[in-house]
């Protein structure tokens, strides 16, 4: 079992930055393949980036791309997603998400484990 907990949310305006954290319970974490996905209000859930176990793979959603950055330090199991050039549609509640086939899926249904969420407000 794996427990993850999200941190690192907040209120920032428009142009701003935020790196969040996960950090997983566990022995197995550094095997696990870790997702960011987010979810707005009134909207599906949707992925936004993925790193594999050994962290030389990643995925990320082409409205992110060159914007936010994965990253994990398996030592801390802990996974980061830094956020730079926010826009206020990327207002959600964000949700770290931990898989054990060790890839960086895109596919929600592939994680086993996810958190509870952490807000992220981006005012205009």
């Amino acid at each position: 079992q794996v427990q993850l907990e999200e941190s690192g949310g907040g209120l920032v305006q428009a142009g701003g930055s935020l790196r969040l954290s996960c950090t997983a319970s566990g022995r197995t974490f550094s095997t696990y393949g870790m997702g960011w996905f987010r979810q707005a209000p009134g909207k599906e859930r949707e992925f936004v980036a993925a790193i594999s176990w050994s962290g030389h793979r990643t995925n990320y959603a082409d409205f992110v791309k060159g914007r936010f950055t994965i990253s994990r330090d398996n030592a801390r199991n802990t996974v980061y997603l830094q956020m730079n050039s926010l826009k206020p549609e990327d207002t959600a509640v964000y949700y770290c998400a931990g898989e054990s086939w060790g890839t960086s899926h895109v596919l929600a249904s592939v994680y086993d484990y996810w958190g509870q969420g952490t807000q992220v407000t981006v005012s205009s």
